[in-house]
């Protein structure tokens, strides 16, 4: 029942593949490649089962800027039937263990689950810069409405202790967000049936947790309200402690979806919660909100008015990225010189944003969109790639991925340029970097890696952190603080219109990280595996 809408859309799509320019053309413009820094590679390792991660496919809030991360991992202690597949094993579910959120800070904790903690899951979704955690929690109650699985509670890890949060009344909540001030947000259950909310059988609703107390936040009218959750470095709420989502506007269905209609609001203490709007269409949420009042989400058109919560109508990416300022709707896949953006994953306090859009260069190509224009980033010697996280200082991480789909490697894009990760750790490194999902003000970046040798697997992954050899971090013991060129192979391509088959695409998309799970108001929907 884990939704796989992202993945769904893109196996719509016709991709094009590419074939590579000549070697001369990368060789010429790796000459004026910049140099970078050099990092300290440290593996998290795992509980004692067969994979960790930061998090993965969710990313939001996994490094802080005190250094600090927190993923998940694996205990050797095999799943158990009433598991539950939202949060153990990863919020991919691939992994069939008992899974514990994990928190570094020179070496890493096990922040363990709510009792009994042997056997139940936990996952973080967000750090705050104090280092207190938020995520979820399985208990050892059954939810006879959800397939008979574990009951999920909304948690805050503080001080080294678990703090259950509770829920809304119903058996399952999570906690998607955290500002310094202690303001908590996520999503929850209660008692109340709805067939129309992402659990089918009751309200699913958003909360504000501050001084001991989960408050629901309210509707735009609907039944059914909750915090985006689709990418890394995803703020659902800001330091003023405004929240956004989304909603839905009626109870009853709409007559062209068959589902309620859903649009992005903004909510805060004063006013209560605003409707943003959608692009046309009827489904639509919000993602992030910077601290200047900044918002991002997706938004579905006219011509395809449920795009955002399933197959499009007529197999093209019509859930379109928006930037909501000052009021003003902003539809950034029509509007942006440059490229098509189509996926926004992460927005700065500068107002800079990333994701993933159509450019000429590629189909599924990063970019970073600044006052208009949306820059590709490149996709090294590869055909694609997708970003996750962006700093204060305008660096950004993700992954690169061969033509084939086979292959991901991770990138940082700095000064104007794209460079493998891969070649700024030590060459004896056990870890091959596939996915940078995280980075914060300090340059430290998060991620996952496979073993050397090893394919991409998200069964043998491993969460890492990269601590840059720089004037910010001296006398790191092991690092190398001459500054190197790297691989900054980023070719051109001239286009062979072809289509990929579902089977690639998919792998690609799971790849990627546009794989939802019922939390999400924006990528959800009721589909199944």
């Amino acid at each position: 029942m884990k939704s796989r809408t992202w993945t769904a859309i893109i196996a719509t799509i016709s991709l094009a593949a590419f074939t590579p320019a000549s070697p001369t053309t990368a060789q010429d413009g790796q000459a004026n490649q910049p140099k970078h820094h050099h990092y300290k590679l440290i593996d998290m390792g795992t509980f004692g089962g067969p994979a960790s991660s930061i998090n993965f496919p969710f990313s939001q809030g996994t490094v802080n800027n005190n250094g600090m991360a927190v993923g998940w991992s694996a205990t050797g202690l095999p799943a158990l039937p009433t598991s539950s597949f939202l949060i153990c094993g990863g919020l991919d579910a691939v992994v069939p263990f008992i899974t514990h959120t994990f928190e570094w800070d020179g070496a890493v904790r096990d922040l363990s689950a709510l009792p009994p903690s042997g056997t139940n899951c936990s996952e973080p979704f967000y750090m705050n810069s104090k280092g207190e955690v938020v995520g979820a929690s399985e208990t050892a109650e059954i939810d006879p409405q959800f397939f008979g699985l574990q009951q999920i509670h909304a948690v805050l890890w503080k001080g080294g202790q678990i703090i259950d949060l509770g829920t809304l009344g119903g058996n399952q909540a999570a906690a998607f967000g955290i500002n310094n001030r202690g303001q908590i947000v996520g999503s929850s259950t209660n008692i109340i049936p709805d067939p129309y909310c992402f659990f089918a059988t009751v309200q699913q609703r958003a909360f504000i947790w501050e001084n001991g107390n989960i408050r629901d936040i309210g509707t735009l009218g609907g039944n059914c309200a909750g915090i985006g959750i689709v990418d890394a470095n995803i703020h659902a709420i800001n330091e003023a402690g405004q929240i956004v989502g989304g909603s839905t506007t009626n109870p009853a269905p709409n007559p062209l979806t068959g589902s309620p209609t859903w649009e992005p609001f903004l909510w805060d203490e004063g006013t209560g919660m605003t409707d943003l709007g959608t692009l046309g269409g009827a489904y639509g949420g919000a993602q992030a909100i910077n601290n200047n009042g900044q918002i991002i989400g997706q938004s579905s058109i006219s011509a395809d008015p449920g795009a955002c919560n399933g197959f499009p109508d007529n197999n093209d990416l019509n859930c379109h990225g928006f930037l909501w300022n000052q009021g003003k709707l902003i539809d950034l896949t029509t509007s942006s010189i440059g490229g098509s953006p189509e996926f926004l994953a992460a927005i700065n306090d500068e107002g800079e944003i990333i994701g993933w859009g159509v450019f000429p260069s590629s189909p599924l190509e990063a970019f970073v969109w600044r006052k208009g224009v949306a820059t590709d980033l490149g996709h090294l010697d590869g055909c694609f790639s997708f970003t996750h996280s962006i700093n204060s200082l305008g660096q950004i991480v993700g992954a690169a991925i061969s033509c084939d789909g086979n292959s991901l490697r991770a990138f940082l894009w700095e000064q104007g340029s794209m460079v493998d990760l891969n070649t700024l750790v030590p060459p004896e490194s056990d870890l091959q970097l596939i996915d940078a999902t995280g980075i914060n003000d300090r340059g430290e970046i998060v991620g996952d890696g496979v073993p050397s040798g090893t394919s991409t697997n998200r069964f043998v992954d491993r969460g890492f952190l990269l601590i840059p050899c720089d004037e910010n971090h001296p006398d790191i013991d092991g690092c190398d603080y001459d500054p190197v060129q790297g691989s900054t192979n980023v070719t051109s391509h001239s286009a062979q219109k072809t289509t990929l088959s579902p089977e690639t695409v998919k792998r690609l998309m799971r790849s990627a990280g546009f794989s939802s799970s019922p939390w999400s108001h924006v990528t959800g929907s009721r589909s199944s595996n």
